[in-house]
């Protein structure tokens, strides 16, 4: 079955980093997480090629003018992007593949892979978000301040997306993240890709493309 190219987004502190490891933990076998190259510095507990791609601003430019990016983005003064390559090999293979990134690399993305999910999260207000990025304790009351500037443009591009879920509860947007994946799955141009390996009567699958009499 064709994978699906899911791309997630959301302001710092909503919560994708854990509605994301759930994710992957129940789809290990299905779905491969897209590791992003940034040049920002990494954050305690952040691992060279598990969390990110850490590398210098010099290499980052490098890999634009080589055009190895699908998409690359300055967020809060450093570079993002996804490395071409690994996102057209694993697809090949069949597997799905899991993107967190911002709206502008987002749309980026859509504009060149047209059947490329965007799921947009949202926080159940704006106290809760201002709250939540508190509560995290990594960052100065100035770059607090950034995150929310930047927050409420990504979330009045929101309504461009294909699916919004509100974070208010873990488990809640969990299962409606869950269900996105699995409806889009079933979506009928990515079982035709391979409706060979669930079928196995030719006759049904060439009605089923329309080649049978």
């Amino acid at each position: 079955m064709k994978g699906v190219l899911l791309v997630i987004s959301g302001p710092s502190g909503v919560g994708k980093t854990t509605l994301v490891k759930k994710f992957l933990e129940e789809f290990k076998d299905e779905v491969v997480f897209s590791i992003s190259c940034t040049t920002r510095k990494p954050r305690p507990g952040e691992v060279h090629g598990k969390d990110y791609f850490f590398v210098s601003k010099e290499e980052f430019e490098k890999m634009i003018k080589k055009d190895e990016l699908l998409e690359w983005a300055i967020v809060h003064g450093n570079y993002y992007g996804t490395p071409k390559s690994f996102i057209y090999e694993n697809l090949l293979k069949g597997k799905s593949i899991l993107l967190d990134i911002d709206p502008h690399g987002a749309f980026q993305i859509k504009e060149k892979m047209k059947d490329a999910v965007l799921i947009f999260i949202l926080p159940p207000s704006w106290e809760e978000l201002r709250k939540r990025l508190l509560k995290r304790k990594s960052e100065s009351e100035e770059e607090i301040k950034k995150r929310l500037a930047q927050a409420r443009e990504e979330i009045m591009v929101s309504k461009e997306y294909d699916y919004l879920i509100v974070n208010d509860e873990v488990n809640k947007a969990y299962n409606q993240l869950k269900s996105i994946y699995i409806a889009e799955k079933r979506k009928t141009n990515r079982v035709l890709a391979n409706i060979e390996k669930e079928i196995k009567d030719s006759y049904l699958i060439s009605l089923i493309k329309g080649e049978g009499k």
